[in-house]
């Protein structure tokens, strides 16, 4: 059973920073592209940034220049350092990942972004 699990999240003051992980686990035989995901209270889930195989990232507007996106092959893991926080950026993060030409989803690690 493929699992991804999200870590690093927690309270955090504006302006503050984080680093986000997500480790990928089970009966892996590829990984593509990694991506993360957040969820505000009372609004849709969207898209936050995006790393491809070959290491090519991408990311929303509303977080590019704050938030990086990279991975570590070798521990299957996707990373997500978030810096200069406001309060907007308050969510639930998710991580998906295609594994073995799948979509999968982590359960999501929340960060409260105080004022």
């Amino acid at each position: 059973q493929v699992q991804l699990v999200e870590s690093g999240g927690g309270l955090v003051q504006a302006g503050g920073s984080l680093r986000l992980s997500c480790a990928a686990s089970g009966s892996i035989s590829s990984i593509g592209s990694m991506a993360w995901y957040r969820q505000a209270p009372g609004k849709q889930r969207e898209y936050v940034a995006l790393i491809g195989s070959s290491g090519t990232t991408n990311y929303a507007a509303s977080v590019k220049g704050r938030f990086t996106i990279s991975r570590d092959n070798a521990k299957n893991t996707v990373y997500l350092p978030m810096n200069s926080l406001p309060p907007q950026d308050t969510a639930v993060y998710y991580c998906t990942t295609v594994i073995n030409r799948g979509a999968y989803w982590g359960q999501g690690t929340h960060v409260p972004v105080s004022s």
